[in-house]
């Protein structure tokens, strides 16, 4: 998993509330256990005029070009500022794969919903949580602003705007670790390699049979 550390990156506005995990990928391109290969049809059914299958060429779909990510102010997007319930519906854990895959790293709400916002941990996504006002601010900040952009720092835990405003957000300590050090739950396993395999030699020892 890739290390989070700092970000500063231009943010796109999804204004929208429960955003389900249906909407972010698609039931129909739920056929793969691979992590790659989702981000062209995250927010598919929003993004493009027709119905998408799996095996499409997304390059010659027709675009909705009234939605914010087929916008060419929002190319190359890495935060994604929403609304309340971000993730709800079903747990697929496709749904991070797909908007990391996209190329998101940070999606900020004033709330997520709870399988979804621990998936993001678990695949190098950091969902920040801000109060309904703040995340009003940043709308605002974003409409009024060109190539709007956030630093993040997640060692100090602040979003920083343009203008210099800071805010504070809160993060799990645990959680903050992992994604610091890249660390998903097979990079936590190896970190106890030594004390595996020094296991596995003495129950092998005591129990040849097996």
């Amino acid at each position: 998993m890739e290390k989070f550390t700092q970000l500063n990156g231009l943010v796109v506005p999804l204004d929208r509330a429960n955003v389900d995990t249906d909407a972010i990928i698609p039931k129909q391109f739920l056929k793969s256990i691979k992590r790659s290969g989702f981000g062209p049809n995250a927010f598919d059914e929003w993004r493009y005029l027709d119905h998408g299958e799996p095996g499409m060429d997304n390059s010659t779909r027709p675009l909705n070009t009234e939605f914010v990510l087929n916008q060419p102010r929002y190319q190359g997007a890495q935060v994604l500022l929403t609304r309340e319930n971000f993730g709800c519906g079903s747990s697929r854990e496709h749904a991070p794969w797909a908007l990391e895959d996209y190329g998101f790293r940070v999606i900020i709400a004033p709330s997520f919903a709870d399988i979804f916002f621990n998936n993001c941990f678990k695949n190098g996504l950091l969902p920040i949580k801000l109060d309904a006002n703040t995340v009003d601010a940043l709308f605002k900040a974003e409409a009024a602003t060109a190539n709007f952009k956030l630093a993040i720092d997640l060692e100090a835990q602040t979003i920083t705007l343009p203008d210099g405003t800071v805010y504070p957000f809160i993060v799990d300590a645990f959680r903050k670790h992992c994604l610091l050090n890249g660390l998903d739950d097979i990079g936590l396993t190896l970190q106890h390699m030594d004390e595996i395999s020094a296991f596995e030699a003495k129950h092998r020892a005591a129990q040849p049979w097996l």
